[in-house]
């Protein structure tokens, strides 16, 4: 199976029940699944869980981000809702529809909404981010990384390329002047230096890949 997944974070503030979230202490949301209605409008279904859930119903209820909740179940302590989007948010969710993405897993709490989102491949991904740029939608993009090739690390690095920036950075190779050199770098990793040089620049290119161009097309891997 191919396609490309996204692991993203949205503030409450940049997608939904931010208020229902700072009035429930401890609330923690998880998207079960998205439905259209007749109308072709997205409904979520929502379980939503908290050391104390009094009050949940009246937070909802006030909350603008949402309308048309419904409580479907009372399960062990948690609880399933239905209800609609703000227009934005609906906005979003049928741009994902538009672009065939998948929403794998979408999980809520006072720090923040993370998403896995599965695209047919990186164009769609790319077409997603333009459309949250222009419509002032922020997200942190924490992930990149393709079915087939497996899941790497944060922006597509692999653990060795992680580990040499990291070291590189704790050194002061990227300080200016430079606190540290590449040979000074290759006799820690106990590398030559012409593969320390080619493990940067394949993570170098990584960062840029998934954070600054996503989705264009770049030159072969070398």
């Amino acid at each position: 199976m191919g396609g490309t997944v996204a692991e993203i974070e949205l503030s409450p503030a940049e997608f939904v029940l931010e208020e229902t979230i700072e009035a429930v202490d401890g609330l923690e949301c998880e998207v079960e699944r998205v439905v259209a209605n007749a109308d072709g409008e997205v409904m979520p279904f929502l379980w939503v869980d908290a050391p104390d859930l009094e009050g949940i119903d009246e937070a909802l209820e006030g909350d603008e981000t949402v309308d048309d909740v419904e409580l479907l179940a009372d399960v062990d302590g948690e609880r399933l809702y239905r209800m609609g989007w703000v227009r934005r948010v609906d906005a979003l969710v049928q741009m994902l529809v538009e672009e065939e993405g998948t929403v794998l897993s979408a999980v809520g709490d006072a720090d923040g909404w993370q998403f896995r989102l599965l695209f047919p491949d990186r164009d769609s991904l790319s077409r997603t981010n333009d459309y949250c740029r222009s419509n002032g939608i922020r997200f942190q993009l924490h992930s990149v990384y393709s079915l087939e090739e497996g899941r790497q690390g944060r922006f597509g690095l692999t653990d060795d390329q992680q580990d040499t920036l990291e070291i590189a950075f704790e050194r002061g190779y990227y300080e200016i002047p430079r606190e540290a050199d590449m040979m000074a770098l290759a006799d820690e990793l106990d590398i030559s230096h012409q593969a320390l040089s080619e493990r940067l620049r394949r993570a170098h290119r990584s960062l840029v890949q998934n954070t600054v161009v996503i989705g264009r097309e770049g030159g072969p891997d070398g």
